[in-house]
């Protein structure tokens, strides 16, 4: 699954409402109705401010975002793409109903 940071923590007005959509999406209930089924795994990737068309680095709200990160810069698509491909892979098999935050602070 992908969520989003936002899902942890709506970090400025207006969020509030996008949220919730966005927090977990029942990867617990999601494990374990399907765990038990041969090669399935169920995750959430759930990536912060990301440099795309819609949320650019460049942008508006570029400077809070960057400010609320670990790393103070915004994630590249394919950065989130390996984690995705990683986790949907077999060397993180025994990696079940996680979900796997955006750089925090």
């Amino acid at each position: 699954m992908i969520g989003s940071a936002v899902g942890e923590r709506a970090v400025a007005p207006g969020l509030v409402p996008y949220a919730p959509r966005k927090d977990r999406q029942d990867v617990h209930s999601g494990a374990f109705q399907r765990g038990r089924d041969p090669g399935i795994t169920v995750n959430n990737v759930q990536p912060g401010p990301i440099d795309t068309d819609l949320n650019p680095a460049s942008g508006d709200w570029a400077v809070p975002q960057k400010a609320a990160t670990a790393l103070d810069r915004y994630g590249r698509v394919d950065e989130i793409a390996a984690m995705v491909a990683f986790v949907a892979g077999p060397e993180s098999s025994y990696i079940m109903a996680r979900i796997l935050p955006w750089t925090a602070e």
